[in-house]
């Protein structure tokens, strides 16, 4: 199967190719990562929201490898590649916030990233044709990362942390309860998110600050590309 492009204009057919899918299926999984905490409870959600996230992950790399070496690169997975992308990245980060109790050291950096996003997104829709200057840059894929790391670790302190929060006032009967329904009843696994999330939690902000400084400056780097195409003809 490929995706196919006729040279007469408007006549253009697609094929799905193995890239093409594994595109769709990770733009796919962007709202399917808050759809786990709505039909699950944590930290079931943030488990499974860790693992949609990273296997989702993965395949950013593999659709484009695979792209190039079958040589089925095509338009639509170039157009759907960036947007998949921040489509994963946004969403995560709207999840991550609003269940972490609205961290300031969280909400920063995913407030710059969110603002780069938007900005970037609103200079390619405004260059049009000549948005072909805003390539993706070896930097740009370094920030893409990043940010990907960033996210499947902070998911995954967050699911230690609930734990942690339960173990607090794990003596209490109806507690017991709950954390044999959720599967920590074993106080090596409590005992383990007490003292290893936290820890977890500030290595995850760490890396969503560098992927923050990473998403700023090549926004610039895009910005300053763009910026003579934005000046007025003064005659």
């Amino acid at each position: 199967m490929k995706f196919k492009q006729h040279d007469s204009p408007g006549s253009t057919s697609m094929y799905w190719t193995v890239p093409n899918i594994l595109t769709v299926l990770r733009l796919l999984a962007a709202p399917g990562v808050a759809v786990m905490f709505l039909y699950f409870h944590r930290p079931w959600a943030d488990w499974f929201a860790l693992v949609l996230f990273a296997l989702a992950a993965i395949t950013d790399f593999f659709d484009g490898y695979l792209a190039r070496a079958w040589k089925q690169e095509s338009r639509i997975g170039a157009m759907l590649d960036p947007i998949a992308d921040k489509a994963m990245v946004v969403i995560a980060l709207l999840v991550i916030t609003g269940y972490s109790g609205m961290d300031p050291w969280l909400i920063l950096p995913a407030t710059a990233i969110l603002f780069r996003e938007v900005f970037v997104s609103g200079l390619r829709e405004f260059l049009g044709a000549k948005a072909g200057l805003l390539k993706v840059t070896p930097l740009a894929k370094w920030k893409t990362t990043a940010q990907m790391t960033a996210i499947a670790v902070l998911f995954l302190a967050m699911g230690l942390e609930y734990v942690r929060e339960a173990s607090i006032l794990r003596s209490h009967s109806e507690l017991i309860a709950t954390l044999s329904d959720i599967g920590t009843e074993d106080m090596s696994v409590v005992d383990f998110a007490r003292h290893g999330g936290n820890m977890v939690w500030q290595f995850g902000l760490a890396l969503i600050w560098i992927a923050a400084f990473l998403t700023l400056v090549t926004g610039w780097d895009y910005f300053r590309k763009a910026l003579p195409h934005l000046k007025d003809d003064i005659t």
